[in-house]
């Protein structure tokens, strides 16, 4: 691949899991605000509710989108 239009056409035809491949190669540490804000949350044990709701759901089989349950925090 030589132009960058080859370069754009072929990541477009990526699977979701090449593409995050692709992009953890090429940006490898590069933490954003929100990833910073997301890891703080979760050492904090602020998002443990989502892990307690999760796994109550699936014992009973009463799963649900995740937006219902952040909708109800």
């Amino acid at each position: 691949m030589s132009t960058v239009v080859e370069i754009k056409e072929a990541i477009a035809h990526l699977s979701p899991q090449e593409y995050c491949e692709l992009m953890a190669d090429l940006q490898p540490s590069a933490d954003d605000q929100w990833d910073l804000q997301m890891k703080a949350d979760a050492s904090s044990g602020k998002l443990d509710f989502v892990d307690l709701h999760v796994e109550a759901s699936r014992r009973n089989g009463t799963q649900i989108p995740l937006d219902a349950i952040l909708e109800k925090n």
